[in-house]
């Protein structure tokens, strides 16, 4: 609390990223789902022919490279296309764009009751009335809970986190339809990591309210360069730009911009990597489940695992984290018998198990 502070920022509850190693620490990262591969060899071409005396000039304020790299690749229209500082800034001016008050009605922004945890910090931020719609069994979405509900908009992160869970693109459909006068955002930070998930880009033809929101964090092994984007109609990207223009016209430096080109269009590189996480998630879910822990199936590059009843989650997470292994846990009451595990290496996931399967057969034999 300061005297300094406005009354939002004294009353607002940040959102909290995940636990983050010091300098020189050496652990076993699976809390933040940061991709455990480098970037495409691209990159590095990228970064070493820039001409650094570019630097003296502001960027483009479009980011034109990565749109017309994004539009390529996805098959729109560069001016269906919003690039950011990160998916998390594009969702904020999402947010703020396209969910309001209307009518001089409180009207809410539909989200799932457990999914990520900076949408109630965006609802409270601009003063919008959330609403959390309850998961059905194994953490399902039911399309049809968000089909007669009033609303303002609804964002909804596909696959879901921290559930890993999936929408197909006929239950999608049926939001996008039943709710033509609002906005449906589309989070697709995890899309890439599941073989038979098509993105919802595919129905942007048929709903000019649908928003597609990516990253380069994930797939693409660029968390620590900060580039999201949105892919939607042209009139949805128009307001993007109109918001982004009033609060910062240069959300993506000039660096960023050539970096995040080169590894959207290695393709080939982009889906090996994926195929190697989904391989590994396949692996490690098998085995936790042979140790008796319970794990949805998994469409996204981390899996939600109960543990047996010999451990409680939070109990296993502490665990861990003493032997130098960090996994994400969350306080909230109905998913606090559940651990987050991001999926790394082969080599990582490994010496995971072997941690985990010690920390059951002391279990079972104290």
């Amino acid at each position: 609390m300061s005297k300094f502070w406005n009354e939002k920022i004294n009353s607002i509850t940040p959102y909290v990223a995940g636990e983050q190693p010091k300098p020189g620490q050496k652990v076993i990262k699976l809390n933040t789902n940061e991709n455990p591969y480098a970037p495409s060899p691209k990159v590095k071409d990228a970064i070493l022919s820039f001409d650094i005396s570019t630097l003296r000039l502001y960027p483009d304020t479009n980011g034109t490279s990565i749109v017309e790299a994004i539009a390529k690749v996805e098959g729109v229209k560069p001016s269906q296309v919003f690039v950011g500082n990160g998916s998390d800034e594009v969702l904020a001016l999402c947010f703020q764009t396209f969910f309001e008050k209307q009518n001089n009605t409180d009207l809410p922004v539909l989200t799932p009751e457990f999914s990520y945890s900076f949408y109630p910090v965006f609802e409270d931020f601009y003063d919008l009335r959330p609403k959390k719609i309850a998961l059905r069994e194994n953490f399902k979405i039911d399309p049809q809970d968000y089909a007669n509900e009033p609303n303002c908009g609804i964002a909804i992160a596909n696959p879901n986190a921290p559930t890993s869970v999936a929408m197909s693109l006929d239950e999608i459909s049926v939001i996008c339809k039943a709710n033509p006068d609002s906005v449906v955002l589309i989070d697709e930070a995890y899309v890439e990591f599941e073989e038979d998930l098509q993105s919802a880009v595919k129905l942007l033809p048929e709903f000019p309210n649908l928003c597609v929101v990516r990253t380069c964090s994930k797939s693409y092994s660029l968390a620590g360069l900060r580039v999201g984007y949105a892919i939607a109609s042209e009139e949805l990207i128009d307001g993007l730009n109109r918001a982004k223009d009033s609060f910062n016209s240069y959300p993506t430096d000039r660096l960023a911009q050539a970096i995040a080109a080169a590894a959207i269009l290695d393709e080939e590189y982009h889906k090996e990597c994926c195929q190697k996480i989904i391989d590994t998630r396949k692996e490690t879910t098998k085995a936790l489940e042979e140790m008796g822990f319970d794990v949805p199936d998994s469409s996204a590059n981390f899996i939600f695992a109960k543990p047996p009843k010999e451990l409680t989650a939070e109990g296993l997470y502490q665990k861990l984290r003493s032997g130098g292994i960090l996994v994400r846990y969350f306080k909230t009451s109905g998913i606090n018998d559940r651990l987050r595990i991001t999926i790394g290496t082969p080599e990582e996931m490994k010496e995971f198990i072997a941690a985990v399967k010690k920390e059951v057969e002391d279990a079972k034999n104290s």
